[in-house]
Formats: C-alpha cells, structure tokens, sequence
C-alpha cells in the first residue's frame, strides 16, 4: 500500500510556479527526505499534501484517502520559525493538543490522556521539563517537544518540516533514532531536509527536487553527481555541503 499518491501536483505563488506536476508514490513504512536546493519547493510539497496551501492535481491521496478523511491519522510538524514561541503554554498542555483529534467535539482530555502525553514526552527526554514554558526551551527541546506532540496524535504518517534545524546534536540523534523507531514500528515519515552529507545515513528514501522531481529512490540511485548536477545546477554541491558540514 502506498502512504502517499501524488499525481501531477502544482503550486502557484503570485505567478511563478513553485512546483510543477509533481507525481510520486510513497510506500509505508518508510522514512523518506525530501531533498533539493532553496527554493525548491520542499516545504511547498509538504504544505500542498496537508492542504495548508492552494494546489492543483490529479489527485492526492495519503493513506489511501483524501486529506480530509485521512487528516487524523496525519501529525505534521512545521519549520521552528513558523510557530509563534511567545504563546504562554507549558510543554505537557502543548503535548496534550496532539491527544485533541481523536476526542471529539466538546470532550475534554482525562486521566488517561494526560498520562499518555506524559509517556510521549518522556520516549523525546524531555520529562523534566514538563512544567516549563515552551519559549523558555532551546531550539532543539522545543523541537523534541512538537514530536512528542505528534506521537500523542497516534498518527500513521508524519510530515516534518526541517526538524533538524537550528537543533543541538543530543536532540538530532534523539529526534532521528525515534524516527526509525517510528518506521520499524510500521509508520510513514517524510522529512524536509537539507543537509546532504546526512542524507545517506538518515533515510531509506530520497525524494529530490527542484520544483518537479528530479528522482525518486535508493539513496545510493539519488546522490550521485549527474542527479546532483540537475537538481543543484552544480555536480561539487554534495562535497561541498559535507565538507561544510564536517
């Protein structure tokens, strides 16, 4: 079964299109990045399958549905810089949203919720700082905390927008590790991810783009220097974002 169908996919932003009949198929359980350079259209990919964005297509499915029948069993997890950090609310009530879907309309979460939030933030390390408040966190806690959030969601498929940005490395070894976690126990996730030189390692797949694909597959099959040289306009783009990142 695929977890993601997408059949001519476009995006149009003020006349300029920032993805153009994008077309790829997703198998479960798998963990896949969504690579290619700035401007690429990687977040506009993501935002464009949550509906988070005006987009034209032959058709989307996630999970074998539409997004609006497939919505609950999806957790996405937005760029850092897209939330607003200032909101007052403690680290345990921001994982506790991530329970809110599946309780239906005017319910309130229990006992059990609350525990079950606490056991998703304690599988992120983050435990200990239940009681703070989510600005008061580092840019690598407060990304562990929106996965905690997800996993609350008991979703199927999840969708990260550079998770691993601006994060400390004990975050980024916790966040990939629950990742393959999360794939071994049979869920989809797709990440936008822009460090080359980690590519290989972190993912069984490799969705590269520039605006339409550019290809799809093994990582070994994508980054090699003729794909690289079509989607970055340069074949010395890997070795030089790995040296960078050395």
């Amino acid at each position: 079964m695929y977890a993601v169908e997408v059949d001519r996919l476009s995006v149009t932003y003020f006349e300029t299109r920032a993805l153009e009949d994008v077309s790829v198929n997703i198998s479960s359980g798998q963990l896949v990045g969504v690579i290619g350079p700035n401007g690429a259209g990687k977040s506009t990919f993501i935002k464009a399958l949550m509906q988070l964005i005006p987009a034209q297509a032959k058709h989307i499915k996630l999970l074998g549905q539409t997004i609006d029948d497939s919505r609950s069993h999806i957790a996405y997890v937005p760029q850092r810089s897209a939330i607003d950090w200032d909101f007052p609310i403690l680290v345990r009530d921001a994982v506790l949203i991530g329970c809110y879907p599946k309780l239906g309309l005017l319910k309130r979460p229990n006992k059990q919720h609350r525990a079950f939030a606490q056991a998703c933030l304690e599988r992120v390390g983050m435990t200990e700082f239940a009681d703070r408040q989510i600005g008061e966190l580092s840019g690598g806690q407060q990304q562990r905390v929106f996965l905690a959030r997800a996993l609350a969601q008991e979703a199927d498929l999840l969708l990260l927008d550079e998770p691993f940005v601006g994060v400390d490395i004990v975050s980024e070894r916790v966040i990939i590790n629950l990742l393959r976690t999360l794939r071994d126990e049979g869920k989809t996730i797709i990440v936008v991810h822009h460090d080359l030189s980690k590519a290989a390692d972190y993912f069984d797949e490799l969705l590269l783009l520039n605006r339409t694909v550019v290809a799809y597959g093994a990582p070994d099959d994508i980054l090699t220097a003729k794909q690289i040289e079509i989607a970055y306009g340069n074949p010395l783009a890997f070795l030089q974002k790995a040296e960078a990142s050395s």
